[in-house]
């Protein structure tokens, strides 16, 4: 047997690798190549790990993942993939596959009215007083005609059912006496 000391490297289990010749030191170790100076080891272009992964295995040269999660963290608490949940009477969110969180807010209709209220409970605003416009400063109900003064009547032009509204009242004047 020729003497390998200087003239080689040396694996975990005592193997001998001559000058050039490329090993793995160890079965977790990335691959090596013999030199002059000793080994020279390179850490080769790994795949990225996945963002949701939650168990990695380091046992060989690349760390692999064994295990994602399946879950998502929104707002402290936790939700199955593709589960779906309501944070507000407004937004639906859903935990996609990927671990984010999609929310969308509820997209309201517009009011019949000037002066829509907004319940605690619900998402859009309600007209409690009915469907009604301006005329000027006053708030006046559709469908009538209202005196805002001796010598003006206005009414709400208003479309019963297509959720249509003028918010300006159409007003004529008449001459006063």
């Amino acid at each position: 047997y020729p003497d390998y000391r200087g003239k080689g490297c040396v694996d975990e289990s005592g193997f001998v690798y001559a000058i050039g010749e490329k090993f793995a030191p160890g079965p977790s170790a990335c691959p090596c190549l013999c030199t002059e100076e000793g080994p020279l080891c390179i850490q080769p272009e790994c795949p990225r790990l996945h963002p949701r992964c939650v168990h990695v295995d380091t046992t060989q040269c690349c760390p692999q993942c064994k295990e994602r999660k399946n879950y998502c963290e929104f707002r402290g608490k936790t939700y199955q993939t593709l589960e779906e949940f309501m944070v507000s009477p407004c937004e639906k969110c859903r935990c996609e596959a990927n671990g984010e969180v999609l929310c969308t807010v509820s997209a309201c209709p517009q009011t019949e009215c000037v002066d829509p209220v907004y319940e605690p409970d619900q998402c859009c605003p309600i007209c409690k007083n009915g469907p009604n416009c301006f005329a000027e400063t006053t708030v006046i109900p559709a469908g009538r005609e209202v005196k805002t003064d001796e010598c003006t009547i206005c009414h709400c032009t208003y479309e019963e059912g297509t959720w249509r509204i003028e918010r300006q009242a159409m007003c004529t004047r008449h001459e006063c006496k």
